[in-house]
């Protein structure tokens, strides 16, 4: 198979690993840098552009669109939906999860656990945003970041209302979520492919840190998650459309909570904490679906 491994940078560990793995297993595969696609759109005979010529044709493309670049990045994989191309995660789905207001009312609509969660645009209905979400101490989050970035923990009512005002000064959209106590800044990656969860790992945030993402220096380490936890982080990837997803869940009294669906979740974390050869199986996933399965959306989304 020809396998295209849509990706700003070659060095990075999960696209290192993607392409080892897929030429371990016999495939062509590239990378190729998201941003420099061009294309050609053209009724009946959509192109893709890399390097002053027409792409070579590919049989399924791995996109690592980066949250910076969600709209362009998400226009290219579509052009490849367009010529037939399968593509591991579909732009719709991939834009589905960058939108967490977005994820968040497509989780609530099918009965999946999350965090109480509020959203609004007016200062006017703070006080009452904040009753929504439980009151303080509750979490204020950017509705576009990533990686822990644009996460806020207010503690008391008075700091809720002044980041909450703050962000809308600034024509930020946000939602604001209740504060999961017993989750103790701990959550749980469950890496999704298909219909299995096929790794996971705890996450703790580093002392004086509620963020327990491992770029802000959380520690990560192996755990095994119960029957309700792995159908939860099925559900929600396949809720979100997503072939291969990050799940973030928090261990709350009422049962697992989902924070968060990652469409281009990191191998580096994962791999080294559980030592399972997550891009081989990725690989295999493509090997079986490829060549029968076809983009639900062919580009239209």
């Amino acid at each position: 198979m020809h396998i295209a491994i849509l990706s700003r940078v070659p060095d990075l560990y999960s696209t290192r690993r993607l392409l080892e793995a897929a030429k371990n297993r016999g495939h062509h595969a590239r990378v190729i840098d998201t941003l420099r696609c061009y294309m050609n759109i053209t009724s009946k005979n959509p192109e893709v552009h890399y390097g002053g010529k027409k792409l070579e044709p590919f049989d399924a493309i791995i996109p690592r669109i980066g949250a910076s670049i969600t709209f362009y990045g998400t226009a290219v994989v579509r052009q490849f939906e367009m010529m037939n191309v399968f593509s591991l995660n579909e732009s719709i789905a991939i834009s589905r999860s960058r939108d967490k207001l977005r994820s968040m009312q497509l989780l609530a609509r099918k009965g999946i656990g999350m965090p109480i969660t509020g959203f609004s645009r007016s200062t006017d209905d703070v006080r009452d945003l904040i009753k929504i979400a439980s009151g303080a101490p509750l979490v204020i989050k950017l509705i576009e970041g990533t990686q822990g970035i644009g996460v806020v923990l207010a503690e008391t009512t008075k700091a809720a209302e002044s980041v909450i005002e703050a962000f809308m000064g600034l024509k930020a959209n946000i939602m604001v979520q209740e504060y999961i106590k017993e989750a103790s800044g701990e959550d749980i990656r469950c890496f999704v492919i298909g219909d299995k969860v096929v790794a996971t790992m705890k996450r703790k945030a580093r002392e004086g840190e509620f963020r327990s993402n491992l770029h802000r220096g959380g520690k990560a380490e192996i755990v095994e998650i119960n029957a309700e936890e792995r159908k939860t982080a099925i559900k929600a990837a396949k809720v979100v459309g997503l072939n291969v997803a990050g799940v973030d869940i928090l261990r709350s009294s009422r049962g697992p909570l989902v924070v968060e669906v990652n469409s281009s979740p990191g191998l580096e974390g994962i791999e080294k904490a559980t030592g399972e050869d997550i891009a081989t199986q990725i690989i295999e996933f493509i090997e079986k679906n490829a060549a029968t399965a076809k983009n639900k959306t062919k580009g239209k989304g």
